[in-house]
């Protein structure tokens, strides 16, 4: 299976905002990114997205998409859309557990992980005819590749996915294939 992974395009957050589930619009147009992005993926695929607006708007530029709510960022609880400044220390306590911290009201990086894990058993179980494209978030576009990848959890941060870029997988039966990232 043919697997295109598209973070969305630049929200319209301010720096040093933290943000996750918080519903926010874009930086810049939707349709340009599609522009952009076309002659990248292949003539015809399964498109699959986020419900929140960032991953929504362009996705419908790319065609019509399947939404699913599994697909979403991380929900930062209390801390959505507030200052790092204003949480302050308290972040620490995510520095130090990364995939097990919960903000006030929010989930874990791991329980996020689960919930697109849960899809992507889903679509792997019964991939569709066509290449499988995807217009998510950070958080679980690094679960998805670097669970394809065999990566520990503890070092899916490193996987830098850049706003309204592509990065393409191949699943195999032997196994999976990073064709490349950040186009």
């Amino acid at each position: 299976m043919e697997l295109h992974l598209i973070r969305h395009p630049r929200p319209a957050v301010p720096a040093g905002v933290c943000y996750g589930q918080a519903d926010v619009g874009l930086a810049e147009a939707a349709d340009a990114i599609a522009d952009r992005l076309r002659p990248l993926l292949p003539a015809q695929y399964a498109l699959y997205a986020s419900p929140l607006a960032r991953a929504r708007l362009l996705a419908a530029e790319l065609g019509t998409p399947a939404f699913d709510e599994r697909l979403k960022e991380m929900h930062f609880g209390d801390w959505e859309l507030v200052p790092y400044a204003v949480i302050g220390t308290a972040i620490d306590a995510w520095a130090n557990d990364p995939m097990g911290f919960r903000a006030p009201g929010g989930e874990s990086a791991r329980e996020m992980a689960a919930r697109v894990l849960q899809w992507l058993d889903g679509i792997v179980a019964n991939p569709p005819a066509e290449p499988v494209v995807v217009v998510a978030h950070g958080g679980p576009l690094r679960a998805i590749t670097g669970h394809l990848l065999g990566l520990p959890p503890e070092r899916w941060l490193g996987l830098d996915f850049a706003c309204g870029h592509v990065s393409r997988l191949d699943i195999e039966d032997w196994g999976v294939v990073l064709k490349w990232f950040n186009r």
